[in-house]
């Protein structure tokens, strides 16, 4: 076992767009997660440890993240750096043909800590893939917000609740669940 440097976890930053603040997507939870990410941010960057930026190019004509408009561009306090990496999906998680995963082994990055939107859609298929790739995985739990949903019964569930059950789902088998505290 080699007991040389530890490479710094590298920051997975899942789709911090504009379009997620369109008014259609409803009611949110966690008003204060960008405060808390770009808090994580700074501390990263001051740190020159790595940072991915992961955007959503939708298929779906209509999509607030369709290609070519202002909801698919980086929300200006989120936008990347020049020597900071970018990858763009077309489904929820940032490991499927993206060559995210290719990336970050080639520069010996086993810890990856995700924040950012939607928590239970793709932030959590991101993070249930880099666990189950054998990733070192946190997520920010406090840096991540989603939105109000309807079950499949057509009952009402608050973001909050959609939230937490997400967070509880990754800890069971994926991930280990932080607040942005503990990363500064």
């Amino acid at each position: 076992m080699s007991t040389g440097h530890v490479h710094p976890a590298a920051l997975l930053i899942i789709d911090m767009q504009n379009g997620i603040n369109h008014p259609r997507l409803g009611r949110r939870n966690n008003p204060d997660a960008e405060t808390h990410l770009a808090a994580v941010l700074a501390h990263w960057r001051n740190r020159g440890y790595p940072v991915v930026h992961v955007r959503h190019v939708s298929r779906q004509p209509g999509s607030v993240f369709w290609p070519g408009q202002a909801g698919c561009e980086f929300q200006p306090a989120f936008t990347p750096l020049p020597d900071e990496a970018v990858f763009e999906k077309n489904v929820p998680d940032a490991f499927a043909a993206s060559g995210l995963e290719r990336w970050l082994h080639a520069r010996g990055i086993g810890r990856l800590v995700i924040a950012g939107v939607v928590t239970n859609n793709s932030v959590e298929s991101t993070a249930r893939s880099a666990g189950n790739l054998g990733f070192s995985t946190q997520v920010v739990g406090d840096a991540c917000y989603t939105f109000d949903k309807v079950d499949l019964n057509g009952r009402h569930w608050p973001a909050e609740a959609v939230h937490a059950l997400s967070l509880s789902n990754l800890a069971m088998d994926y991930a280990t669940i932080i607040e942005h505290t503990a990363l500064l």
